[in-house]
């Protein structure tokens, strides 16, 4: 139970100073105000493409300790 607590805690602190810690490179932020819609749409998209990825990736994880899960129990 105290454990429990323990990664509540961890994750509310972790949650709340999220959101003062604010930042973005500078280049991609002085490329995007210039106002290049063409080069607006590409950091966007390579912004989407990294981003899949670290999800496809918890997700494959979590299939498998759950599969993993699923054969102990048996």
């Amino acid at each position: 139970m105290l454990n429990h607590f323990k990664c509540l805690l961890v994750f509310i602190f972790i949650f709340l100073n999220t959101s003062t810690s604010f930042s973005q490179c500078a280049m991609c932020k002085a490329v995007v105000e210039t106002g290049d819609v063409t080069m607006a749409e590409g950091i966007n998209n390579g912004i989407t493409y990294l981003m899949v990825f670290p999800y496809l990736l918890i997700g494959v994880l979590f299939y498998f300790i759950y599969r993993y899960k699923k054969g102990v129990k048996n």
